[in-house]
């Protein structure tokens, strides 16, 4: 086995207040991500790493991550390379960093054959008393005997340290040796993640935010790891000083989405903070908080065994999610091709925070008798008549057509639909060329043209009927 722990500045104490400590929390839920088997021992979240490492490119590659990743949780120490859980605690407890992979987390066989040469045991020999929790009752007693170490508390008569301190405290020492096997009560992965934490000062700028919120994203990234799933939608919630002004109210919050699951640390502390610029806080922040709202199944990516370059660089859906945020969601548009032979419906105009258009399965065009133009008007534009003949900068001539575009019936628009499909035409669109009630359906009826006009060139035209049986020409393209 190859043990870690990760240990919090203080345990905790008789008069704390109910409740997880918020480091230990985190710890927590940071931890499922590397290995299921964690476990909370009091200031401490232990680790049993050896089924893990492959999975996370190698003992020292694991331990560098995790090792910077701890500190930022709020970990004051963490050891590495134990064989028992308890030596690990201990080691972390008296800020050691642990055992290094050429020394070898040594079996309970061979420390049982070899304790003096084995590394761990060397270490843990000349630990302080205080490291094991077992011994901290008894640590008054115990130093003035001239015991001031696990070794030599050790080398004590087994017999006496029984009758005098009872048996836990040898079974402890046993175990923290590999001498006797160790139970532990596995940490369980909660249904829904919601954490809070207590700022070290008051923050009076909505972007300072940002990097104490990683600290939570963090562990939100560890529970997403844990449940193979990614995240949509959380929400970054803050409480102000009590010192506030009654308007201020008790806090605030912001809810950010995401187009696609993910649980990239970088990438969400970048987003938050490009929403935390454009957010002021109405009283200085004196604790900050984020809960999940929504999250989806996300597999981890494959790894290959020749390196792959298309890895590099921040993918374009996440550019696109931070340009939104920057510069407003109604200013980043991402287009979905629709399977509708209407020009105005053929597309739409999706926010980034929709997602990206899943492929749809389109029927393969179909031949028409007249081109389609390259630019076509958001708003049928209304063409005059002069002796029968539609007018544009001039009379128009009619070169080919006519092509019938004819349905839709089956399409109720509501009030939104025009700035939904950003054009407008159909018979019961508002400001159409059917001029009926606002919510009514997308049903038209057209006859398209193209008309050569000496000043604007080559146009795409129609005709269609009017709700009092008169006909009317309408502007819909041009050709470049």
């Amino acid at each position: 086995m190859l043990w870690a722990a990760a240990c919090t500045p203080a345990p905790p104490t008789e008069g704390a207040p109910a409740g997880d400590p918020p480091a230990l929390a985190a710890l927590s839920h940071w931890a499922l991500q590397f290995t299921p088997r964690v476990a909370r021992v009091e200031e401490a979240v232990l680790m049993e790493l050896r089924a893990s490492l492959r999975l996370f490119g190698g003992a020292a590659a694991l331990r560098a991550r995790m090792a910077a990743e701890a500190l930022e949780l709020g970990a004051c120490a963490l050891s590495w390379g134990a064989s028992t859980g308890l030596a690990a605690l201990a080691l972390a407890r008296a800020g050691h960093a642990g055992c290094t992979e050429a020394d070898g987390a040594m079996d309970a066989a061979t420390l049982a054959d070899k304790p003096a040469a084995a590394p761990l045991c060397a270490l843990l020999d000349g630990l302080a008393l205080h490291t094991l929790s077992a011994a901290r009752a008894h640590v008054p007693t115990l130093l003035r005997t001239g015991c001031s170490t696990l070794g030599g508390l050790r080398r004590l008569p087994r017999g006496g340290l029984s009758r005098r301190f009872g048996g836990e405290l040898l079974q402890a020492l046993d175990q923290a040796y590999g001498l006797r096997p160790e139970a532990w009560r596995w940490f369980t992965l909660p249904e829904t993640f919601a954490l809070e934490l207590e700022l070290p000062w008051r923050v009076e700028q909505a972007p300072a935010l940002a990097q104490a919120a990683r600290r939570l994203l963090l562990a939100l990234c560890g529970w997403l790891a844990a449940r193979h799933g990614g995240a949509t939608a959380f929400t970054l919630y803050w409480a102000h000083d009590a010192m506030r002004s009654r308007a201020a109210g008790a806090g605030g919050e912001l809810t950010l989405r995401t187009a696609e699951p993910t649980r990239d640390v970088a990438f969400l502390q970048r987003l938050l903070g490009e929403h935390l610029h454009r957010t002021a806080l109405l009283a200085p922040a004196g604790a900050l908080g984020l809960r999940l709202q929504q999250w989806q199944p996300l597999a981890a990516p494959g790894a290959g065994l020749l390196p792959d370059g298309r890895d590099e660089g921040e993918p374009l859906s996440q550019v696109l999610q931070r340009l939104s945020a920057r510069l407003g969601e109604e200013r980043v548009r991402r287009p979905l091709l629709v399977a509708d032979h209407r020009p105005e419906w053929m597309q739409r105009w999706l926010s980034v925070q929709q997602g990206a258009p899943r492929p749809s399965a389109l029927p393969p065009a179909q031949a028409t008798l007249l081109p389609q133009p390259g630019f076509v008007l958001a708003q049928p534009l209304r063409l005059a008549l002069k002796d029968n003949r539609p007018v544009y900068q001039g009379p128009l001539q009619l070169v080919a057509g006519p092509h019938r575009i004819e349905g839709g019936w089956w399409h109720r628009l509501g009030e939104e639909a025009g700035l939904e499909h950003g054009s407008a035409g159909g018979q019961g669109t508002p400001g159409g060329p059917g001029g009926q009630s606002a919510i009514a359906s997308g049903h038209v009826q057209r006859d398209y043209w193209l008309a050569w006009s000496p000043h604007a060139g080559l146009l795409w035209i129609f005709q269609t009927r009017l709700a009092d049986e008169a006909s009317a020409w309408y502007l819909h393209g041009s050709f470049a």
